[in-house]
């Protein structure tokens, strides 16, 4: 059987999804609870918009509950560190083709952090730039075409 790899997560992001889980399971589920059975006095189903509405919504948040579920059964949490080549949890200073430098934050999508682009793992940039080092230059192609960055530092993470 293959082992699910795990989703690493900072321990903000990880408080983050758990608040979130815990809201939704609670009082956004009683919200819900309490919409539908307010669209159910409203009387036939069959026509009624709000009662779908509702339904709807329901069916959104529990996907979301199981989406959070699954993540935080299956992440790894800690603090990033920084070995001296680009790895999950390290932010690279790099400078594209165009000489503008970007520093690029390296981990899952649950990590965000609005103060820098980050790169998934699995994208593009983010395969691309795992493994190199300060003064590697990397191409990776994307859909908008293929690019290149020079890798100028690297430094862990911190919340």
């Amino acid at each position: 059987m293959t082992e699910i790899p795990k989703t690493w997560l900072t321990p903000t992001a990880h408080l983050k999804l758990t608040e979130e889980y815990k809201s939704l399971t609670q009082e956004g589920r009683e919200a819900i609870r309490i919409r539908i059975a307010e669209a159910r006095e409203h009387g036939d189903l069959r026509e009624n918009a709000e009662y779908d509405t509702a339904k709807n919504d329901q069916g959104l948040m529990e996907a979301r509950i199981r989406e959070i579920r699954y993540i935080l059964d299956n992440c790894e949490v800690s603090e990033a560190t920084n070995s001296g080549s680009v790895e999950i949890g390290t932010i690279a200073t790099v400078r594209n083709d165009e000489g503008e430098e970007l520093d690029i934050f390296i981990a899952a999508t649950h990590n965000k952090d609005t103060s820098m682009l980050l790169a998934s793992p699995d994208s593009p940039l983010g395969s691309a730039l795992l493994g190199a080092n300060p003064g590697s230059t990397v191409t990776f192609k994307a859909p908008g075409g293929s690019f290149e960055y020079e890798v100028l530092s690297i430094r862990a993470y911190e919340d």
